[in-house]
């Protein structure tokens, strides 16, 4: 635990109770331990039960947060809390008191941690730097850094705000960046009767799953040709272009007069698929694969639950269209390629294979997909130089001197030095490394140059450490996977290849050796067990103790080497897990799951489109889509696959805590199915837009349900003025409706439940209605114009909510204002007398303010606390 002293709030003048302390947010408080003392005695208990469960004394932590619910408690570690501005979480502790459980999730290797701010609320007002911390947030308000909350949680989102904002951080001032400043740092398969094969080209308005593989594994950077065979309407082949990469195409139908012509990547999109001879399907692949110079993609329509509808012809089906369609599976595929170029295909998504013509780029690529290259971006983005010193020393003419000063000068080559050893995890040799001559000339040697920035830039020595284990892992991962394959000789492997066994392993035959191990660990299940809860631990996806561990497919290359060799193996069924969205690793059972979403990354609810279930002892595949008449499942509770550095991670995060404190549902499992949710949600006037929970826009009908025991017209169609006189009462604002529901469902549902059905006898009102009881309301205050508006826009009541009187019949209304004030979350009640209604509303604010209207002097009622 933290040693920081343990300090008694200031006491309140009027109780002579310590002053509340702790910041909230979206209903969880956070508090320092220095104010330990100032917590509620449910708080304290709640905290010696975490201890118990969890041993806190030997875990250091220094922030408390506390669920509303009383059941969860986070234990947070800011190891800078005090020396910096904006401290960073480095770990937490996350305990459930009513299941027993602790998770624990480290941020150490984060490149988008967490950021604490308006550290002030955290502690009590002696605590040693608090004027500091105030005037911080002070001055961070004063620029606008706290207008969107949501956003600036993270590290990231929050140094972009502070760059757009033109100010810095130092120390603890906010500092205007008003200058710019530098630092030196450093065939012909034509038409066969009866069957129109054209009919099959689509007019396609975004890159082909064969273009987007493609795009994904770089090779579409501008550097390579390709040629589109079988182009169809030629909507690949224009994307191209827009792209700025040199591309053509040639298609028996829609550009029979284009010439063929040899390029590095040649592409049979979905071509022999709608060919019905099978010598002219092997014919197209051959007369392709002539014109690859490095690779061809080769891709097909794959079998799914409908695939088998049309007419039996051939090996395949006719539709309705006259259009023919051979389905295949996966391994029918690879088969089938492999037979007749007598080449290995490599599969990188369900029904696309990659087969190479340039073996060395096979290697760099079947290398290059178990790489984590951008473990080594992440080691870089870690770093965080030293603070600048201050003024600068007299010179002198010291050795530790003359080193600065050499390695100043030639820090641009150090810094690239340095960005090539952490990509590589070792040095790099001459044909790796263009500035290889300049080090050598600026410091006598490579080596030399490699111990001098260990001396001289502060954690450098670690770095490079964990590049070097990163690589080596990498190494060790392909190597497992090549144990499927034809064992190469090592002559004939990759240069970079051969350098990097060299560098990390003695010799050949100790690498294989090496990749072996890593596939015996597979066949023990604690192995995998225990490497999925160290993944778990760095956030690398959702743990189900001792069954699963589900995560986004971008993390995979963060994991373990054990779990990147158990995803790698499925890569041999599969192809390239990353066109899938997520990937569940199946502890016990040997099974990968793979699924795919609709727009994952934009959706806070992404829809199931299909789900395959690898099953790698038995080497088989199972396709699932999710089309009519299936119901495609929502992915509930999205933030705990993923982590803070996918996009919108900071959004799905608040609108599961604002789906969380609706208590709609249980989304234990698999939740609720999508159309149980939305009519819901629908029911409670919310819908889901893009990334946030919002209230409905649209206006229900007067007679519609509000809450189980009312309709909205009863609440608009009340009380003796509107009966005598039956103004034109109806709300004109959306936001109205929404807050007489709030109303019902959180006051007076639960009232009648308990006492017995209330009568109304006053309720909405509108600006008509106003104007006949005039003199005696207050629709300023009152809320019971909820969120009508005035006629210059502004909203008639700033107060918002909604409001009604009430009475019980044959109750006294002071016990039912009573069981109101200890039971339900209201904004403002008033008390006029034991058989007289009395006022409640609901509001944003649920300030729980009670009065009695009292007489005053002058006859006039005048509030008095309850």
């Amino acid at each position: 635990m933290d040693q920081t002293t343990f300090s008694v709030s200031p006491l309140d003048e009027e109780s002579g109770q310590p002053q509340p302390v702790g910041k909230s947010v979206a209903d969880r408080l956070y508090v320092h331990i220095s104010a330990l003392l100032s917590l509620t005695p449910e708080q304290a208990q709640s905290l010696q039960q975490a201890s118990d469960l969890l041993d806190a004394s030997e875990h250091r932590f220094n922030v408390l947060k506390f669920g509303i619910d009383g059941w969860q408690i986070t234990l947070l570690n800011y190891p800078d809390f005090e020396a910096e501005a904006f401290p960073i979480l480095r770990e937490a502790w996350t305990i459930d008191l009513r299941a027993g459980v602790a998770r624990y999730r480290t941020y150490a290797e984060s490149q988008n941690p967490p950021i604490l701010h308006r550290k002030e609320l955290l502690v009590a007002k002696d605590f040693p730097r608090y004027a500091t911390f105030a005037q911080l947030t002070k001055n961070a308000e004063a620029i606008g850094l706290f207008t969107d909350p949501v956003r600036i949680g993270f590290r990231q989102s929050w140094e972009r705000l502070l760059e757009i904002k033109g100010y810095r951080v130092v120390d603890f001032d906010l500092v205007p960046i008003g200058n710019r400043e530098d630092f030196t740092d450093a065939g012909d398969p034509t038409a066969f009767e009866g069957v129109a094969r054209h009919l099959t080209a689509l007019t396609r308005s975004r890159a082909s799953a064969p273009m987007q593989i493609l795009e994904r594994h770089g090779f579409l950077d501008g550097a390579r040709s390709i040629f589109d065979y079988g182009c169809g309407r030629g909507g690949d082949v224009r994307w191209l272009k827009e792209c700025g990469v040199h591309a053509q195409g040639w298609d028996p139908h829609f550009a029979p007069d284009e010439s063929t012509c040899a390029c590095d990547l040649v592409n049979l999109g979905f071509v022999v698929n709608v060919i019905e001879d099978f010598e002219e399907r092997q014919e197209a692949i051959r007369r392709a694969f002539v014109l690859a110079n490095e690779l061809l993609v080769v891709s097909v329509m794959l079998e799914y639950q409908d695939s088998q509808r049309g007419i039996p012809y051939a090996d395949g089906v006719l539709t309705s269209r006259r259009t023919f369609q051979k389905y295949f599976s996966q391994a029918e595929l690879r088969t089938f390629v492999a037979t007749t170029l007598d080449e290995e295909p490599i599969s990188v998504a369900p029904g696309i294979v990659f087969v190479f013509k340039d073996k060395q780029a096979e290697q760099r690529f079947l290398y290059g997909r178990v790489q984590s290259r951008s473990r080594a971006v992440r080691l870089a983005a870690l770093y965080r130089p030293p603070r600048v010193p201050g003024p600068p020393r007299a010179p002198k003419q010291t050795r530790q001197d003359r080193l600065d000063a050499q390695m100043e000068k030639a820090a641009p080559l150090v810094d690239a030095l340095l960005a090539k050893c952490l990509e590589l995890g070792r040095p790099p040799d001459k044909a790796e490394f263009e500035l290889y001559e300049a080090v050598r000339e600026a410091f006598g040697s490579l080596d030399k140059a490699l111990r001098l920035m260990i001396l001289h830039k502060p954690n450098v020595a670690e770095m490079l450490a964990a590049a070097r284990q990163l690589r080596a892992d990498s190494l060790r991962v392909y190597l497992a996977g090549q144990l499927f394959e034809k064992r190469r000789a090592y002559k004939s492997l990759e240069p970079v290849l051969q350098r990097d066994i060299r560098g990390f392993f003695s010799d050949y035959r100790s690498a294989m050796e090496s990749g072996r191990e890593l596939i015996y660990s597979l066949g023990v299940i604690e192995n995998v067990g225990r490497a999925c809860h160290e993944a778990a631990e760095k956030g690398l996806g959702w743990l189900e103790e001792g069954q699963s561990l589900q995560l986004h497919t971008s993390m995979v290359e963060r994991l373990p080497p054990i779990l990147r060799t158990y995803v790698a193996v499925g890569t041999v069924l599969y192809g390239d897990v990353t066109g899938a969205a997520l990937v569940k690793i199946h502890i016990r059972s040997g099974k990968l799951t793979l699924m795919q979403f609709d727009d994952f990354t934009g959706s806070a609810l992404p829809k199931m489109t299909q789900r395959v279930k690898l099953d790698l002892r038995n080497q088989d595949m199972q396709i699932f889509d999710y089309v009519a008449p299936y119901d495609p499942p929502y992915l509930y509770r999205k933030s705990r696959f993923v982590d803070e550095e996918i996009a919108n991670y900071a959004e799905q995060v608040a609108f599961e805590e604002a789906l969380d404190k609706l208590a709609l549902l249980n989304f234990d499992g698999f939740g609720p199915s999508a159309e149980a949710f939305d009519a819901l949600l629908s029911e409670r006037r919310y819908v889901v837009d893009g990334m946030q929970l919002m209230r409905s826009r649209e206006i229900p009908a007067a007679d519609q349900s509000c809450g189980k025991n009312f309709t909205y017209r009863q609440l608009i169609e009340c009380g003796d003025t509107w009966s005598c006189l039956r103004p034109d009462n109806l709300p004109r604002e959306p936001g109205s409706y929404s807050a007489m529901l709030d109303l019902t469902v959180f006051i007076l549902d639960p009232l009648i439940e308990y006492f017995g059905m209330v009568s109304l006898t006053y309720g909405f009102c509108s600006s008509g209605l106003a104007r006949k009881i005039s003199g005696r309301i207050a629709p300023r205050l009152d809320q019971h114009a909820a969120h009508e508006k005035k006629r210059d826009g502004s909203v008639v009541c700033e107060r918002l909510g909604a409001a009604v009187d009430i009475v019980v019949d044959d109750e006294d209304m002071e016990e039912v204002a009573r069981w109101v004030i200890s039971n339900l979350p209201f904004d403002r009640l008033y008390f006029y007398g034991p058989s007289k209604p009395i006022h409640v509303s609901y509001g944003p604010q649920h300030s729980r303010a009670a009065y009695r209207m009292v007489e005053g002097k002058s006859g006039a009622l005048l509030p008095r606390a309850f």
